[in-house]
């Protein structure tokens, strides 16, 4: 498929877990895609490489600029990095509850921020952002996590309100558990990690994890050309996660 030839893409979080598999798939499929992320060293061709801190609204903004004079422009911005927390409401002081809230939210708003003088100039202009299965459903041990991306949904809508009459279509992806760096780094660090494993992926009504290249797939649905009457939208990729209520195996 070719069908983001000539569109310019900013990934977030574009060097590692879904940023990277997005990054690599719309580039796939005919987009020239920078690359920004607080650590770009692993980042190669085809992608350009911007380093930022998102959580830096100067950071943000001079790599926008970077990114946008290297591409030629700007279509689509896929507002991807974000970080994990765990724990009840009890367990996070207010720095790490303001630490997880300035990546994954007011992080997203920095970089929309600044993409979107450029992005009003485009003619196929998309946002994704990606939020999470813990935005609508409740997880235990993630409270934090879960308000932040519960934010990042709220944020879609009202995003979606703001800008599609500048021709700018908002939408968000909500990914169940995904095989990532992350979750990897969350396995190693559990007493018996191939329990915790067998745990999370039983809780998929599809009995494993979502992959990256999954929810890549859906993130560039929502950008392409040919979801031009798509903003606003939540779209799932969690195996069921939200909206299946199996009975135990072996009832009918």
């Amino acid at each position: 498929m070719n069908d983001f030839t000539g569109l310019r893409a900013l990934v977030t979080g574009g060097a590692s877990g879904i940023g990277r598999a997005t990054a690599a798939l719309l580039a796939a499929r005919g987009a020239a895609v920078a690359v920004l992320d607080a650590d770009t060293t692993a980042v190669g061709e085809p992608f350009l490489p911007v380093r930022a801190d998102v959580t830096d609204d100067a950071s943000v903004r001079a790599a926008v600029t970077a990114a946008v004079a290297g591409l030629g422009g700007l279509d689509i911005l896929v507002n991807n990095a974000g970080i994990g927390a765990q724990g009840t409401v009890e367990d996070n002081d207010d720095a790490e509850w303001h630490r997880v809230l300035d990546v994954n939210v007011v992080g997203m708003v920095r970089v929309a921020r600044a993409a979107l003088p450029h992005l009003r100039r485009s003619r196929h202009a998309a946002i994704v952002n990606t939020s999470s299965v813990a935005a609508t459903a409740g997880l235990p041990q993630r409270v934090l996590y879960s308000a932040t991306k519960g934010a990042v949904q709220s944020l879609t809508l009202a995003m979606a309100a703001d800008h599609v009459r500048e021709g700018i279509r908002v939408n968000c992806v909500n990914p169940g558990t995904v095989d990532t760096p992350w979750i990897g780094r969350l396995l190693d660090r559990a007493p018996d990690p191939a329990a915790e494993r067998a745990a999370l992926e039983a809780r998929q009504p599809t009995g494993r994890l979502v992959t990256a290249e999954e929810v890549a797939a859906a993130i560039a649905h929502l950008a392409g050309p040919y979801s031009g009457a798509t903003t606003g939208t939540s779209l799932a990729v969690d195996g069921g996660m939200q909206g299946l209520r199996l009975r135990p195996a072996g009832q009918p």
